[in-house]
């Protein structure tokens, strides 16, 4: 959850440095990710107004400006052809920082002396979303008078930090700035300032416009709507704007931001009903009709069905509750009356709604994790006020408040010495009670705290719980240390130990035999992999008083093991085998070696016998799968160990993963072999790194899929890589998977040509495929194989 430092000042006194408040957070258990200080790097940027605008003597495309800045008038040369004279503007003098460390220093243009700089938005790193085109595209233009040689970053909230917060999910509450504000409130001891609402200019009554009815009441525990009348669409306040947009909304006209606004700020999302647009002036909370279907306002028409709870009219659904609004009854700017709704839904009702439609939006995330519905009618209040305040319409009187079953405050009560032996404290009931209360809660000290919990702290249900909040007031950092006692410590592997053993019995699987070799080798095998002279493998650990010359060094790879081990086995007549060896190779840090060597675990596999490159290419493809590693790719390489033009490398974002490929005939002959023998060594650590073995599983298809097949003709020099990038670029959202099937070169190909054919395989997930849109999106991979490789179709 992201929080403006400026905002959260509205509620509660922050006296500490954003470092310290960060600090203090965290330790109360409300932990401080980032902070972010917007306009950090700006500095000697004041505002100036343009007295005079001449043109350059010596370039058409530039002219001279006379700017005054308060103290004095300076020159500016700029090529900004949006200002005017008497305009106010940002002026970087001489001497100033700007976003990206320039700096600002005074030069000449054509001879011209330049004594600053005219800032646009983007040069002060401003958020642009949100401002108008003419002030994006030229120098920024202040709409009104400012004091001159003013500082500009107060002015454009060029000043603000950001928090950012990680939340846990049992915190719904925190999921706002007022939320927050408590937090800050109760880890600083300061009082919090709740908002001022007075709705004054209500006329009429709700019942004139419409009527609300709740059919689903046990997923939708609360349901209030208020009517607002002679609606002025416009954009909102600039302070309103400007605070949505450093939460990362982007403003639409006032109605809207003032919904979001009010969710921001209480964490209750709301959503405004253009009356005019409603059937028979109903609302009726109801569940979707099977294959009901609607348009929501993300322009995307969703079919919906009966466990999908609707907000509907006497004849449509309008919003799917909890997710998205409906186009249908969009506020837009012929709305002059709208039905403003603050609702309560049922929380595993919204996830799994937004789950099945893939709609993930900021609404259904706070619903899913469970609100108070006594928030409902706080953020109503807050919103109509606002609505008055920034005179978008009029309030009309009385609500339409469906809530059969209110949710009351509930008590529990705890022992205070069980919290002091539980947390390991020495705490008074006072002290325990002051914490609690700082949290909002009622406390009456007796034998126990008898304990009332505010309805919108729902994860405070066991005494547990509240030994949870006393001990994180109190201070996780006093908390003394002790030694367990009675607890009995169970050993388990780490992650990169279950990884090992994964990828041990993936190769076993396969049909390989895991091998254990000496650590140590000899710097003839390094001759005899022909390894270049000035790879680092040779650089290499030799040791004092070694066993023998064989074991002279620490090995730096695991190729010189494996092909002992080969040339073993087919000298007693084992005609085809895998072998595979995960170890550590060692590495001097550096030379002359004064520290310990640096381990790198290795895995190497090896294959001879009724096998080629593809078989072991294979394996790694399974081995990186298995691994979770995706978007890795396969690049030849020249290597001496490796036979020229059957080598790869394996790259993933740019990292070496490893190397794989057939043996040079001369190195299998070093090692008295005459048979095609098969390598891949790869660094484990690496994989590690990379590794992701979380597994997420979807729902078979529900749609049939379309299948279309080509066979190209390219150069012989291509990389298939090279057509599967175009594949993937083109395939747009509808290819699910595509297949390399063939690779042909022969009779009926030209020379120096070779042919790839591809099965490609097309689908949706909510709907079957037409041909022309398939159509579309092959034919358009084929153009672009066409137009970027030269690729023809082979008939």
């Amino acid at each position: 959850m992201l929080a403006p430092l400026k905002w959260l000042k509205e509620y509660v006194d922050i006296n500490v440095s954003p470092k310290e408040l960060a600090d203090k957070m965290t330790m109360s258990g409300t932990k401080v990710e980032q902070i972010e200080e917007i306009g950090k790097e700006i500095n000697n940027v004041v505002v100036g107004k343009i007295l005079e605008i001449n043109p350059h003597p010596q370039a058409d495309r530039l002219v001279v400006t006379k700017v005054d800045i308060g103290e004095n008038i300076i020159q500016i040369v700029t090529g900004a052809n949006n200002i005017s004279e008497n305009d106010y503007i940002p002026v970087a003098l001489v001497g100033s920082t700007l976003p990206g460390n320039i700096k600002i220093k005074k030069s000449k243009l054509r001879g011209i002396e330049s004594q600053g700089m005219m800032c646009s938005a983007g040069e002060l790193g401003m958020n642009l979303e949100g401002l108008p085109e003419e002030q994006i595209s030229g120098i920024y233009i202040f709409h009104k008078e400012y004091p001159l040689g003013m500082d500009v970053k107060e002015i454009l909230g060029l000043d603000e930090v950001l928090v950012e917060f990680e939340l846990t999910n049992n915190r719904p509450d925190c999921l706002s700035i007022i939320g927050l504000a408590r937090e800050v409130a109760a880890t600083l001891k300061q009082p919090l300032v709740m908002p001022f609402m007075d709705i004054k200019n209500e006329v009429e009554h709700i019942q004139d416009y419409a009527t609300i009815e709740v059919k689903a009441p046990h997923l939708c525990h609360r349901y209030m709507g208020r009517i607002v009348k002679d609606i002025k669409i416009a954009p909102s306040p600039k302070w309103m704007q400007d605070k949505l947009l450093k939460m990362g909304v982007r403003p639409i006209n006032n109605i809207v931001d003032v919904t979001n606004y009010v969710m921001l700020e209480t964490g209750q999302p709301l959503h405004a009903f253009d009356c005019n647009k409603l059937g028979d002036n109903k609302i009726i909370v109801r569940t979707a009709r099977d294959g009901e279907k609607m348009i929501t306002l993300d322009d995307v028409e969703r079919e919906l069905d009966s466990s999908t709870l609707v907000i509907a009219d006497a004849n449509k659904p309008i919003a799917i509750a909890g997710v998205m609004g409906g186009e249908n009854t969009e506020v837009d700017e012929n709305t002059k009356t709208i039905l403003l709704e603050s609702a309560n839904f049922d929380a595993i009702s919204v996830r799994k709604t937004a789950k099945k439609l893939g709609l993930r939006t900021e609404a259904s995330n706070r619903y899913e994790k469970g609100l108070d519905p006594n928030l409902v009618e706080l953020a109503m209040n807050r919103a109509l006020q606002l609505l008055e305040d920034i005179h978008a319409g009029v309030v009309v009187g009385g609500s339409e408040d469906i809530y059969p079953n209110p949710v009351l405050p509930h008590h529990i009560d705890v022992d205070p010495q069980w919290i002091n032996k539980f947390i390991g404290i020495d705490s008074s009931s006072e002290e325990m009670a002051e914490y609690l209360e700082r949290l909002d809660m009622e406390v009456e000290i007796d034998e126990v705290l008898k304990i009332q919990v505010p309805t919108f702290r729902q994860d405070i249900v066991l005494p547990v719980d509240v030994a949870e909040e006393v001990a994180r007031l109190y201070g996780y950092d006093k908390i003394p240390p002790t030694s367990m006692s009675g607890i009995a410590v169970e050993g388990k592997r780490t992650p990169l130990q279950k990884l090992e053993d994964k990828t041990k019995d993936l190769l076993i699987g396969l049909g390989g035999y895991e091998i254990v070799t000496y650590s140590f080798g000899t710097p003839k095998n390094l001759d005899q992999l022909k390894i270049a002279e000035d790879d680092e493998k040779r650089q290499a650990l030799m040791l004092i008083n070694p066993l023998g010359e064989e074991n002279s060094m620490m090995r730096t790879t695991l190729m010189g093991n494996m092909l002992q081990v080969v040339a073993h086995n087919i000298h007693r007549n084992v005609d085809k085998a895998t072998f595979f060896e995960l170890a550590s190779t060692y590495h001097p840090r550096e030379l002359p070696i004064v520290n310990l060597p640096l381990e790198v675990q290795k895995l190497c596999i090896g294959m001879y016998g009724e096998v080629d490159f593809f078989d072991l290419k294979g394996r790694v493809e399974n081995l990186l799968d298995m691994c979770g590693i995706v978007g890795y790719e396969f690049k030849g390489v020249k290597i001496p160990t490796f036979h020229p033009g059957r080598a790869a490398e394996v790259i993933f974002k740019g990292e070496v993963l490893g190397v794989l490929g057939e043996i040079h005939p001369r190195v299998a002959e070093n090692f008295d072999i005459n048979e095609r023998i098969y390598i891949g060594e790869f660094n484990f650590d690496a994989l590690y790194k990379n590794s992701n073995l979380k597994r997420h599983f979807k729902d078979l298809p529900k749609y049939p899929s379309v299948t279309r097949d080509i066979a190209l003709l390219v150069e012989e020099d291509i990389h298939a890589r090279e057509i599967e990038k175009i594949i993937e670029k083109y395939g747009n959202s509808l290819m699910e998977s595509y297949e390399l099937f063939d690779v042909y070169q022969g009779k009926q190909i030209p020379e120096k040509h070779k042919s790839l054919a591809y099965s490609i395989i097309y689908r949706r997930q909510d709907r079957t495929l037409t041909d022309e849109e398939v159509n579309k999106v092959h034919n358009r991979i084929v153009q672009e194989l066409r137009n970027k490789l030269d690729a023809q179709l082979r008939e």
